[in-house]
């Protein structure tokens, strides 16, 4: 349950949010939930968002291995689709979730054979068809323009700041950043609690929290303060700090020096603690996998850390294919992979493998029609959710209707040369989440909004081994 003053934090964040036109997004929603988890949560539980900057091509990384849907997607791709034949090792040996009476089947693209053996050990889910939705929506309300979308539903930076802020862009808060500004109240721990490695921007950036990142290699130090020196000098070292922290009659000086402050802690905290950590999974040699392991070591740290709930976020970029997929999505699928199945590797090997949930991220879909050696911008998509927590061998939300090989017409989710019309709401799957940490239903309609417009046996999403009920 939340604390009375975190949540009277969040009903005052939420209200000045109301007054500037803010809608609630993704952020707030997971870390609202973190907060009303944080204060009086036993045990430990984190979420880490992989997020696939650019807006990941579905349809070559999620591939029909049935025949009939196997054809459909050839025809609108046929210079891009991987041979039939070339998937039997990736084949998802899981129907759960899939349309009953029907022979669908789904395989990986070749570069994620170890997601592949995830899914068929119970270790890994796939979301069909996800995207951000402001209230579900009908093919042709959609087409005369009548229905309630996401704003720009083809820009980048929209469509990024609508997944990671829920607003277009310009939104100047994450939500990490509003998870930090509800720990308010909260524990003393709460900078430890949205943390990003290498990047993050809005995603982490709140009202009054300042986002908390580290590299790949640890916290980032103050040059000069760290070392205790400055040119050979301890005094130096000192009168450095003392003038980087101190108090300033000046609004900006002073909240440089606060800044400052925070960062010289935070990062005395941080180093030694991680410095008792250390990977026991052997991650391949990639820029995600370094970030992946620098979160296992964060997380194998959150004893002395503290907090009992965390998000995360990691991202990769390049996935904006709109030519050469066939050069370029290949090696950030195998990247992908061998990260995702080191890193579960990991967290099963620290004891915590049923304690974190992990999913990935993109602002949008691609069109399943080619454009010639590409894929352009589109809307729905697949994500993957991953972890010892979750049903595995499990396909959640609606299996797309891409028509037939013989039809020439779009089908009932087809907007426009493949272009996916969503059949489950970013929303829901935050709704989801936050059941997880803890979170009651009147909680979750506090932090999701949106999730209103969506009736209320649709919004919770049975991702996990353990049911979520009351909501």
């Amino acid at each position: 349950m939340t604390t009375n003053a975190s949540r009277r934090e969040f009903m005052r964040r939420a209200s000045a949010m109301a007054t500037t036109g803010v809608a609630a997004p993704l952020a707030l929603n997971l870390s609202a939930m973190a907060n009303a988890s944080a204060a009086n949560a036993t045990g430990y539980k984190a979420l880490v968002c992989v997020y696939l900057d650019g807006g990941n091509d579905h349809a070559n990384t999620l591939i029909p291995y049935d025949n009939l849907t196997y054809q459909t997607y050839l025809k609108q791709r046929p210079n891009l689709l991987p041979k039939q034949s070339e998937l039997q090792g990736t084949v998802l040996n899981g129907t759960a979730g899939l349309p009953a009476g029907t022979s669908r089947r789904y395989a990986l693209a070749r570069e994620l054979r170890d997601m592949a053996g995830l899914f068929n050990n119970g270790k890994l889910s796939v979301m069909l068809n996800i995207g951000s939705l402001v209230e579900p929506v009908l093919k042709d309300a959609v087409l005369a323009g009548s229905a309630k979308v996401p704003a720009r539903l083809g820009s980048h930076n929209d469509q990024r700041s609508y997944y990671q802020a829920g607003l277009p862009e310009g939104g100047t808060t994450g939500w990490a950043g509003r998870m930090g500004d509800m720990l308010a109240a909260g524990a003393n721990s709460s900078i430890f609690t949205a943390i990003g490695v290498d990047g993050g921007g809005v995603f982490l950036s709140g009202d009054q929290t300042v986002n908390y990142q580290v590299t790949v290699d640890g916290a980032i130090a103050v040059r000069g303060v760290k070392d205790g020196t400055v040119y050979g000098s301890p005094t130096g070292g000192r009168l450095l700090e003392t003038l980087l922290t101190s108090a300033n009659p000046s609004l900006f000086a002073n909240e440089y020096a606060a800044t400052m402050k925070r960062s010289i802690d935070t990062e005395r905290i941080l180093t030694p603690a991680l410095g008792r950590t250390a990977n026991r999974t052997s991650f391949p040699q990639s820029n995600l996998s370094s970030k992946l392991a620098m979160v296992a070591r964060l997380i194998a740290a959150r004893n002395e850390l503290g907090p009992k709930r965390q998000v995360f976020l990691v991202s990769l970029d390049g996935f904006d294919t709109h030519s050469d997929l066939a050069g370029r999505h290949p090696p950030l699928l195998a990247e992908l992979n061998g990260a995702m199945n080191a890193f579960q590797a990991e967290l099963e090997a620290m004891g915590v493998g049923n304690d974190v949930t992990t999913f990935t991220g993109s602002e949008f879909g691609r069109t399943v029609n080619e454009n010639g050696d590409g894929s352009d911008h589109g809307w729905g998509s697949m994500q993957f959710i991953m972890g010892g927590a979750v049903k595995g061998k499990t396909f959640f939300g609606t299996a797309p209707d891409v028509g037939s090989p013989a039809s020439t017409a779009n089908s009932a989710d087809d907007l426009g040369r493949g272009r996916l019309l969503p059949t489950m709401a970013v929303d829901q799957m935050a709704y989801s989440l936050g059941a997880w940490l803890g979170l009651s239903k009147s909680e979750l309609e506090d932090v999701l909004p949106k999730i209103t417009n969506f009736a209320a046996d649709k919004r919770a999403i049975q991702f996990f081994k353990t049911p979520l009920v009351g909501v």
